[in-house]
């Protein structure tokens, strides 16, 4: 394995992170557990960055795609029809609850988000964006001008101009105490006198806000503020996107799409990830009049193929034949509830959050309750050591986030969160007696 990192890093751009002191070649998979080219098993916690949302080899993806392959069909552009594509627009926007919706498929969520963006600047004629802080959209041009971690900007440069909102930064000194109800009045009057005093509400496209913040750490606003926020919006025309592209196809257990949290149906939503089980594929489903609006031609050469579809078509109807959104709320309660026992007694262990199969852990120095990105990073390798894949993020790179495959069961729940018990009573005590 040390001859294939240090083929690695020879031919891949260094700003390309790999875990681990060792880096793992994961080679085979079954259910929510895969095999590194060691043969060592561990039980996925990560699942490709929520990407293989089923897990590993799932007969009915499998043998949709299989049956895909026989066909001699694995492109032929949206130039032609695909039944496949077709069959799975219908079934998103029937499940967005968005009004005459329409759906555009692309390759990833980056793609999705600047589709999105488009369609709300060309409907608005505008050139100014609401995003919100600690937020992450993507890697292209525009996502990371709405992007608002610094750590993930690329570029300074902007395609138009963004103004970032407060509602997942609770720990500043002035909103400390806050009840949910006072927050939201205040982020929301924050709003207000941005729309009054800072830019014209005439030159802002949209709102685009992740329900929950995947890359910050899955940090959330509380439910209702984005209902709140969208009441101020409407007053002025402005849009809302949702980005689902972590949040979406019932991973939260109480709600189907994230946003649902706050009681509100927004213009636009965009989606990846999960939805194809390991296929490239992202999209944004919206009002019709949204999509139909951006001007000139388009296409995505790759977006919403024939393989990527079918994948899809059989992964989304797996999540609804089996009700992995109920599956996610029982088996995500066990764990942050187990965390959230165990954490008083872990030196180490900041705050607990999650809902759903979407949980994280904020490691902190005993001695200054501080953020560690050390700290968290030991946690990843002890983790690793016993057996467990975790991912790692948050604002300052000390936050352990985790999100299961949506058919983890019960047992394996129990399973991993003993395991990261383990591991984070290990880095706890050693950090307290250092």
């Amino acid at each position: 394995m040390t001859d294939l990192f240090a083929r690695h890093r020879a031919v891949i751009p260094n700003w390309v992170g790999v875990y681990y002191d060792q880096p793992i070649e994961i080679v085979s998979g079954k259910g929510c557990r895969v095999t590194d080219s060691n043969g060592r098993g561990y039980l996925d916690f990560f699942a490709g960055i929520l990407t293989n949302m089923l897990g590993y080899d799932v007969a009915e993806v499998r043998e949709a795609v299989e049956r895909q392959l026989s066909t001699g069909i694995v492109h032929t552009s949206t130039l032609y029809l695909i039944r496949s594509q077709v069959e799975l627009a219908e079934k998103i926007a029937k499940l967005s609850g968005i009004e005459n919706a329409k759906v555009f498929f692309t390759n990833s969520g980056s793609e999705a988000n600047e589709t999105a963006l488009a369609a709300a600047l060309v409907a608005r004629k505008a050139n100014q964006v609401l995003a919100m802080r600690g937020s992450y959209h993507g890697r292209s041009f525009g996502t990371v001008a709405v992007t608002g971690n610094a750590a993930w900007k690329a570029s300074s440069n902007d395609p138009f101009g963004t103004h970032y909102l407060h509602g997942t930064d609770r720990q500043l000194p002035h909103y400390q105490g806050m009840s949910d109800a006072e927050f939201i009045a205040a982020c929301v009057e924050d709003l207000r006198n941005l729309l009054t005093g800072g830019i014209h509400p005439h030159d802002v496209g949209a709102l685009i806000a992740e329900p929950i913040q995947g890359v910050g750490g899955f940090t959330m606003a509380p439910d209702g503020l984005f209902a709140a926020y969208k009441d101020v919006l409407d007053e002025h025309g402005i849009l809302l996107i949702s980005d689902e592209v972590q949040t979406g196809w019932g991973r939260t257990g109480a709600n189907f799409w994230g946003i649902g949290a706050h009681g509100v149906t927004p213009d636009m939503m965009t989606f990846a990830k999960g939805l194809a089980n390991g296929f490239a594929i992202g999209g944004v489903v919206g009002r019709g009049d949204l999509l139909d609006g951006i001007r000139g031609n388009g296409i995505s050469t790759f977006g919403g193929n024939p393989i990527a579809t079918t994948a899809a078509n059989a992964t989304l109807d797996y999540v609804l034949s089996r009700d992995l959104q109920k599956n996610a709320a029982v088996t995500g309660t066990i764990i942050i509830d187990g965390l959230r026992e165990a954490a008083p007694g872990l030196a180490a262990v900041g705050e607990v959050r999650g809902r759903g199969l979407m949980f994280a852990v904020d490691l902190v120095d005993p001695a200054t309750s501080k953020p560690s990105p050390p700290l968290a990073g030991k946690v990843l390798e002890a983790a690793r050591q016993r057996g467990l894949l975790i991912g790692k993020g948050g604002l300052y790179g000390a936050t352990l986030r985790m999100a299961p495959p949506l058919t983890i069961s019960e047992d394996e729940a129990r399973e991993g969160l003993g395991l990261l018990l383990d591991a984070l009573r290990e880095v706890s005590e050693g950090a307290a007696g250092s």
